[in-house]
């Protein structure tokens, strides 16, 4: 095995998914760097959503492999994928709404480390106070610490999907798949995720971005891939893919020209 290969800590190699007639992913084949931030863009419909949720167990492929680590995932389930520390903030964000922030975030703390949510949640909520510590610490780091006595369910669209953010954080993965993470925010907001989702490569976590905002990926991304009717089409480092032909008709369109 080369350097650049032990750097790899996901491969998606030669993965098909269709559902009824139709064909969501085509041979798709992917390799993410350990540190880096693998931007994934295309238009609706593509397949981005369907790659990563094969990546995270809930969808099998129909044929091909993803491996995380050099360890094939195929038949792992998304809490055991989750448990060899793999986390994925959604498109639409997960989060408990009649508990608080602070709650939010120490759940997926003690989930990590008894393997499941076997505990009571109110009871260890209240009980673990270097938890508590630390999801106090991730909620500032997403800017959220103000607020971690309110519920979750009042916050706005763009803090919610911060609190996800931060549920996933307090896991301490090593792969972080973030789908449209900076979906429905105002700019401000926008580039408050850009901030934080800088100073959290800075740190060495391995990240997998799906984002439409153009100036999100830019702002991100050491590679990006495009995939377009579930084929990757195109792949390289953004000057490379901001000047593929190719992706401007398929996806960025003249306004990126």
């Amino acid at each position: 095995m080369t350097t650049a290969e032990k750097n790899i800590v996901l491969h998606v190699a030669d993965v098909n998914k269709s559902f009824g007639g139709l064909r969501a992913l085509t041979e798709v084949n992917l390799k993410v760097e350990e540190g880096k931030v693998h931007a994934i863009i295309g238009p609706n419909g593509a397949g981005k959503s369907t790659l990563l949720n094969v990546c995270i167990g809930r969808i099998r492929p129909d044929n091909g492999h993803v491996l995380f680590n050099g360890q094939v995932l195929d038949e792992h389930e998304p809490h055991e994928i989750n448990q060899l520390g793999v986390s994925r903030v959604f498109q639409t964000p997960e989060i408990f709404a009649d508990l608080t922030l602070l709650d939010n975030v120490m759940i997926p703390a003690f989930a990590k480390r008894d393997g499941a949510f076997k505990f009571n949640a109110v009871r260890a909520v209240a009980a673990e106070k270097s938890v508590r510590d630390e999801a106090e610490y991730v909620l500032q780091d997403v800017g959220l610490y103000e607020r971690r006595f309110d519920l979750a369910g009042a916050l706005s669209r763009g803090d919610k999907r911060r609190l996800e953010l931060g549920m996933c954080l307090i896991q301490k993965p090593k792969l972080l798949l973030l789908d449209e993470p900076t979906a429905g925010m105002a700019r401000h907001d926008t580039n408050m995720t850009i901030d934080l989702l800088k100073r959290i490569k800075s740190r060495g976590m391995t990240k997998v971005i799906i984002e439409h905002d153009m100036h999100v990926v830019f702002s991100l991304a050491d590679k990006i891939s495009v995939l377009a009717q579930g084929k990757i089409i195109a792949e390289g480092l953004p000057d490379e893919v901001r000047g593929s032909p190719k992706v401007k008709e398929a996806y960025l369109g003249e306004a990126h020209q």
